[in-house]
Parts: structure tokens; C-alpha cells; sequence
């Protein structure tokens, strides 16, 4: 039987023993790291999420009897004086580093069976198993770390928004199934056979409605789902930052988030500067080929059509002639690469959907890969693009906005390929000026880029029948690092302009009563203008955390396959469960 907690209570935690306690009596309770027996004396590393203790058992029987039965994971407590480790035996990876615990009274909590993988840090281990043990896989420093940043995290973004006169009010989760783009997770009633709620993909109508119920500034961490294919940051449960404010233009949700990054950012020691950068989403694919673009590597694409347009070089000529665009980027320092080198990045370009990549090198005279593109040419394209002696141009020509997205995953190949991407940089910018719509040829209609509840631009209004595709949304990104990490608009108010907005996406009245008809109701009875935005709190903790995958930031995450494989989710449920819900399986 394992020995009873008693009258010992906890007087530090296992990171917080310093220089400054030798002499105290402590008591210290957690899981045994790591035991080293060396006959008369043995050594037990204790530890819990505040971090690591050396203890020490000298030879006494019955302390003795207690420390050789301990292995790795046992639950132990501990009461013992702080003295100085000898000079020889200072550890410096710890912060407890200068002392240990000269053990007086030892008791064994709970045995625990031997892992199926190492908790120490650097151990290599599937994540397959790390999700299956998940509760050992948390007790490792680095899960550790990144859930109490997490915390720390989330509790600066509610001091933030308390001060600054918010209110967080909780939305439900059972609610109206509104599809438009991800599938809803669906759950039936078994009070209205047949009926069903969804669970929200986001706070999105009923944030509005608390505007116009006149909550003025509303905040959430709001769970949110969505039943749709998984990429490393993405789960089909996530938490975002939920915001909305009343009588708010664009630049009042930047005013407002801005400093909120400072605040956040501070808790990993870095600084933001502000403000911060603005692009519209036009120029962010001319010049970056994406609509989140990573900034801290430069490498602009650069527009070379007019160098190009009375060029001798008939390709590209002809494709300026018919509407399309010579676009390229120059390389710093490219000019090194091998010719084996440039063949390789060729055929990357290729693999990624490139028709040709054109590489040409400064020098006396310049050379290219396509001999026919002529000098007088590259030196104009080497002047336009300031290219010096020790760059390299690279040249693709085609439609403008494909041959910019193209390069921009060029741009990105490279700055990768070349540790361009600092880590201990941050690069912030909002991204404006989203179309409204955007056109799906497989089906014939015109889909909202963000939500159907997103303010065209004023200037724009008159374009919503004539002209959709040239209609701006009032919708801004914030990105980081090549990362969207929230994205928001101002939203319609006017009950007029949404149904014009419905009929535009193909939405009949009949259709929008009966899919949105309680907010529409809603927006008759005097509404507010409004916007806010949604933070994607996972991703932010992992940029945060310096993760590449938002399950390392989350403590119960599924697998890329939506599947929980510590608890056995999702599962086959007992055939009388489904006939009280009116459900039936199909193979």
C-alpha cells in the first residue's frame, strides 16, 4: 500500500529552491525524474511543473528501504533541509542548481508502471504514442512550458481587454446550422426527433447581436469547430480571441489589437513595433505573391513587363502584348550558386507548376539561361531590379496574379533554402482591401471571401451588381511571419445592403428567413455600426511557444485524422443512444 499524504503540505514547488533558502526546512511533493544509487548514499531528482530538485537520502534504514524501492514516475513527498551543493556538483542547466535537499522523512504516494517512452526533454518519440499518452506526454518541460504560456497568454488578453472596457460574455454552443464554406459539426435532438443544432464555427451572428443589443465592446475565448481536412494548423475544435465592437471603423480594431501584440509579445521578451505595416491584399500577391507574407526576408517580386514589351525575346514579348506580366526576383548573393545548383532550382520551380524559370547572372558581358532573351535586355532587367554584381535575377512570365503567387512560393523555397526566416524576428502587418467576393467557376456563382456578413467598401457599393469581382470588402488580416493569426471586417448594419448582398451570392429571400432570419429581424431594430476581429489564440501561442504545429500548444489535440487517440474518439455509441435520437447508421 502506498504511504498516506498526512499532515505534509508543500512549501515550494519543485523549481523555486535557491541559494537563499540553505537552512530551511522544506517539503516538496512530485514525481521521481531520475534515481541514482550509489550504495551509501542515493540521489533523487524530484519534479513538477515548476521544475527540478536534487534530493539526497543518506545511508538511515528506513529512508534507505523508501529511495532504493523509487523508480522513474513514482509519486513521492518529501521533507528535508536545504543545504549548498559542493562546487564540484553546482548544476548549472538548473535553476536549482547551487542547492539540494538533505532528505529527513521520505514517503512513497503512488508507484507507476515504467513509460512507454522517456520524459526527459531530448528524447526522439513518435507523435502518435506522445497523443495515446498524452497525460505522461504533459508531464514532459516543453509541454510544460507551452501550456503555461498559454495561460499566461490568455490571462494578459483578459486584463487587456477588462481595462479597456469590455465585457466577456459567453455564446452558445448549441446552435442554428448556417453552412457557408467548412461543414458544421452537427448534433441531434432527442426532444425534436430529427431535428439539430450545430456546434459554431465561430461567435460570428450572435457577437453581432450583442452589438445590437448594445453590449458596445464584447470579448470571448470562444471554443469554435469545424468539420473540415487538417493541416498542422488546423483542429477540428480550436479557441479563438472573439471581439466586437460598436461604432468601430477599421482603424479602430487596429488601434486596438496593436497594443495587445505588445502586451503578448512581452511575455516571451520581444518588442513590437508600432504601428504596424498596411498593404492592401492587391499589392501584398504583386509583391509578395500571397496574401500573408512573410516579411523578414525581403526577396520582393518585382514587375519587368516594360523591359520586356519591345524586347527581342518573342516569348516574353508576346505574352506583355496579350495581357500577361514578367515578373522576377533577385537573389542576393545568387550569383554564387553552382550551375548544378541552378538546375535543381529549375526543377523545383517546375515541380511547383512553373511553365519555365529564366535565370540570369550579372557579369562582362551578362549570361542567361535562355541565350535568345539578349544583353540590351538583361542589362535593362538588372537595372530595373538593382541587381549588383553578386545577385541573381530570376524571370517567370505568364498571367500576373498566377506568375506572382508562383514566385512567392518561390521567394519562400528560397529564403527557407537560404536561412533567410529568422525565428527571433517578428514581422507584423495588416493586410486591407480583400475583395468582397470571389468566383467559383465549377459551380457557376460568386462566393463571400470572408463571411456574407462583410461591409462591401462605400466606394464599391455601386459595382455589387455590375461589376462583383471589383468590389472591396472592408476586411483586414493580421499576419505574422507568413502566418494569418486573425482576421476581421466591419460588418453590414444596413438590413437593405445585406439582402442585396444575400442576392448577389445566389441567397433567396426565402433561403436567408430561414437560415438567418432571427439576425435579420435583429438588424431592423436600430443597429449600430460595427467590427471586431477573430484571433487564432493556438496559432499565436505557437509562434509564441516557437512551435511549428499547434497541438504542441494545446493539451488534448486530435491527429491530423480528427481522432483523439487517448480517449478512443470518435467511437461507435450503444445501439439505444441512436434510437433515442431517431438515427440510423449507413456502411
Amino acid at each position: 500500500m502506498p504511504d498516506q499524504l498526512g499532515d505534509l503540505a508543500r512549501t515550494h514547488t519543485c523549481g523555486a529552491l535557491r541559494a537563499s533558502d540553505v537552512g530551511a526546512d522544506v517539503v516538496l511533493l512530485g514525481w521521481v525524474h531520475r534515481v541514482r544509487d550509489l550504495g551509501g548514499v542515493t540521489f533523487l531528482d524530484i519534479r513538477d511543473r515548476g521544475g527540478i530538485t536534487q534530493l539526497v537520502v543518506r545511508e538511515n534504514d528506513a529512508l534507505m528501504g523508501v529511495a532504493k524501492r523509487l523508480r522513474s514516475e513514482f509519486v513521492v513527498a518529501a521533507r528535508g533541509i536545504v543545504q549548498r551543493r559542493s562546487e564540484e556538483t553546482v548544476n548549472s542547466k538548473l535553476e536549482t542548481g547551487e542547492v539540494e535537499v538533505l532528505v529527513r522523512e521520505l514517503r512513497l504516494l503512488n508507484e507507476a508502471k515504467t513509460p512507454p517512452f522517456q520524459l526527459a526533454e531530448d528524447a526522439s518519440v513518435s507523435e502518435d504514442v506522445r497523443l495515446r499518452y498524452r497525460y505522461l506526454d504533459l508531464r514532459r518541460p516543453r509541454l510544460q512550458h507551452n501550456i503555461g504560456l498559454r495561460h499566461r497568454t490568455t490571462m494578459e488578453i483578459r486584463k487587456y481587454f477588462d481595462a479597456s472596457g469590455f465585457w466577456e460574455i459567453e455564446t452558445p454552443i448549441l446552435t442554428k446550422s448556417t453552412p457557408e464554406g467548412a461543414r458544421d459539426y452537427l448534433v441531434p435532438s432527442r426532444v425534436h426527433p430529427g431535428e439539430f443544432y450545430a456546434l459554431p464555427q465561430s461567435p460570428q451572428l450572435f457577437k453581432q447581436i450583442l452589438m445590437i443589443g448594445g453590449a458596445d465592446r464584447y470579448f470571448q475565448i470562444a471554443k469554435c469547430f469545424r468539420d473540415e481536412d487538417l493541416r498542422a494548423d488546423r483542429q477540428p475544435e480550436f479557441t479563438q480571441v472573439d471581439v466586437e465592437v460598436s461604432f468601430a471603423r477599421a482603424e479602430t480594431i487596429f488601434q486596438l489589437i496593436e497594443p495587445l501584440m505588445q502586451r503578448v509579445f512581452k511575455l516571451i521578451g520581444r518588442e513590437v513595433a508600432l504601428p504596424m505595416r498596411r498593404l492592401a491584399y492587391a499589392e501584398a500577391l504583386s509583391r509578395y505573391g500571397s496574401d500573408k507574407p512573410d516579411l523578414r526576408c525581403g526577396l520582393e517580386i518585382q514587375d519587368f513587363s516594360e523591359v520586356f514589351r519591345e524586347s527581342e525575346f518573342r516569348v516574353f514579348r508576346q505574352i506583355v502584348a496579350e495581357g500577361g506580366a514578367v515578373r522576377g526576383i533577385v537573389l542576393p548573393k545568387g550569383n554564387a550558386y553552382s550551375r548544378g545548383q541552378l538546375d535543381a532550382l529549375v526543377d523545383q520551380a517546375r515541380q511547383m507548376g512553373f511553365a519555365g524559370l529564366v535565370w540570369a547572372r550579372p557579369g562582362e558581358p551578362p549570361s542567361s539561361s535562355v541565350k535568345a532573351i539578349g544583353e540590351a535586355s538583361l542589362r535593362a532587367a538588372f537595372a530595373r531590379g538593382s541587381a549588383s554584381r553578386d545577385d541573381l535575377l530570376l524571370l517567370a512570365a505568364g498571367g500576373a496574379e498566377g506568375v506572382s503567387k508562383l514566385l512567392g512560393q518561390l521567394r519562400l523555397h528560397l529564403a527557407k533554402k537560404d536561412g533567410l526566416l529568422d525565428p527571433d524576428r517578428f514581422e507584423f502587418l495588416w493586410v486591407t482591401d480583400f475583395p468582397l467576393l470571389e468566383y467559383h467557376a465549377e459551380d457557376g456563382r460568386w462566393y463571400s471571401m470572408h463571411h456574407p456578413f462583410t461591409s462591401p467598401h462605400p466606394d464599391d457599393w455601386d459595382k455589387l451588381e455590375t461589376d462583383p469581382g471589383a468590389v472591396r470588402a472592408v476586411a483586414y488580416d493580421l499576419v505574422l511571419n507568413g502566418s494569418e493569426v486573425g482576421g476581421g471586417s466591419i460588418r453590414i448594419h444596413d438590413a437593405a445592403l445585406q439582402a442585396r448582398v444575400f442576392r448577389r451570392l445566389g441567397i433567396s429571400e426565402e433561403e436567408a428567413k430561414a437560415r438567418f432570419g432571427f439576425f435579420l429581424e435583429a438588424l431592423e431594430y436600430g443597429t449600430p455600426p460595427h467590427g471586431g476581429i477573430a484571433l487564432g489564440l493556438d496559432r499565436m501561442v505557437a509562434i509564441l511557444a516557437g512551435e511549428s504545429s499547434i497541438r504542441e500548444v494545446m493539451a488534448f489535440p486530435k491527429t491530423a485524422n480528427a481522432i483523439d487517440l487517448m480517449a478512443g474518439a470518435p467511437s461507435g455509441v450503444d445501439p439505444r443512444q441512436l434510437r433515442e435520437l431517431h438515427l440510423k447508421t449507413q456502411n
